[in-house]
C-alpha cells in the first residue's frame, strides 16, 4: 500500500544524506518529518544516527520501503533518506551583515563575492554554490527574477552546501553591482570567448590580480551576462582554451567555468599567504 502522505502546506521534500543531515543539523528551515529506508545496507549506521538527531529535535521519523522514498524523491537519488521541510528562501540583502575580515591589514582586500544572473538550471546552481562554499567565497548574491529558486534539487547538487551557506537574493542586480563599485569594490564579469564588450576590457583569468574586494559576476547558461550587467563591470574575465575549438563546443558549462575562475582568484591568496 503506498504511503499516505498528507504534506504540510507549502513543504518540500529534500532527498539525499548530505542535504537532509545538514538541514537537520543547521536548523535554518523547519523540518516536519524524516523518512528513512527500512532495510539495512551500507548507510544503515548513518541513518540510525539521523533518526536520533531528528528525534532530539522532535521530528517524527518514519521507516518506509525504498519504493516509497523513490516516490517521495520522484525517482531522484535519495540514498535512503528524505526529509519533509519548509522551503529555504533567498535571504534579503537588507539583513546582510558584513563578513568577518581576515586577520591583518590584508583582510580588507581579500573579500570575494559571487553574483549570479539568471541561473536557471538547478543542477548548475547547486554546483555553483558547492564550489563557492568550498573555495571560500564570503557571499553569493543571485538575481531573483528569471532564476532558479533554492529547490531540493539545488540542495542535492550542492551536496548540502545551500543548507549551511547563506544565499542572498536581489531584484536589482545592476543596482547592487553599482553600489559595490561605489564602495570601492572591483566588479568583474565573465565571458566565454575573449572579446571586448562595449568598451569593457577582457583579460585572461590568469592575468587578474586580486588587490581589492571583488565581486565576480556569472551569467546565465545560454545567454551569459545581460548587456546591462556587463556595463556595470570594470573588466571581463575569460578562460583561455587549450586547443582550437570546434563550433558548438567552444565554451564551458557555467558551473565548471565559475569553479575555474574562482580557483584562479583564490589561489592568489593561498600563494601569498594572505
Amino acid at each position: 500500500k503506498p504511503l499516505s502522505l498528507d504534506r504540510t502546506k507549502g513543504s518540500e521534500i529534500l532527498f539525499g544524506v548530505a542535504p537532509c543531515w545538514l538541514a537537520l543539523a543547521r536548523a535554518r528551515r523547519a523540518p516536519f518529518r524524516l523518512f528513512l529506508k527500512q532495510s539495512g545496507g551500507p548507510g544503515r549506521p548513518l541513518r540510525a544516527e539521523m533518526a536520533l538527531q531528528a528525534a532530539a529535535r522532535g521530528v517524527p521519523v518514519l521507516h518506509v520501503p525504498g519504493r516509497e522514498l523513490d516516490a517521495l524523491s520522484r525517482g531522484r537519488p535519495h540514498q535512503g533518506v528524505c526529509l519533509e521541510a519548509a522551503p529555504l528562501p533567498f535571504k534579503s540583502l537588507r539583513d546582510a551583515e558584513e563578513p568577518q575580515l581576515g586577520d591583518g591589514e590584508s583582510g580588507s582586500r581579500q573579500l570575494l563575492w559571487l553574483a549570479l544572473e539568471h541561473i536557471q538550471d538547478p543542477m548548475n546552481l547547486g554546483a555553483l554554490l558547492r564550489s563557492a562554499y568550498f573555495l571560500g567565497v564570503q557571499r553569493v548574491v543571485a538575481s531573483i527574477g528569471n532564476s532558479c529558486p533554492l529547490t531540493p534539487v539545488v540542495s542535492k547538487a550542492s551536496a548540502g552546501a545551500v543548507e549551511v551557506f547563506d544565499v542572498y537574493g536581489t531584484d536589482d542586480l545592476q543596482g547592487f553591482l553599482k553600489a559595490k563599485s561605489a564602495e570601492g569594490w572591483e566588479v568583474v564579469g565573465t565571458v566565454s570567448r575573449p572579446r571586448d564588450v562595449e568598451g569593457v576590457p577582457v583579460i585572461s583569468c590568469s592575468e587578474f590580480r586580486w588587490d581589492k574586494p571583488v565581486v565576480v559576476v556569472i551569467g546565465s547558461e545560454g545567454e551569459g551576462l545581460s548587456l546591462e550587467t556587463q556595463l556595470q563591470c570594470q573588466r571581463m574575465l575569460a578562460i583561455p582554451p587549450g586547443r582550437a575549438l570546434h563550433p558548438g563546443i567552444d565554451s564551458l558549462n557555467v558551473s565548471v567555468a565559475a569553479g575555474i575562475l574562482l580557483h584562479s582568484i583564490c589561489s592568489q591568496k593561498w600563494r601569498h599567504g594572505d
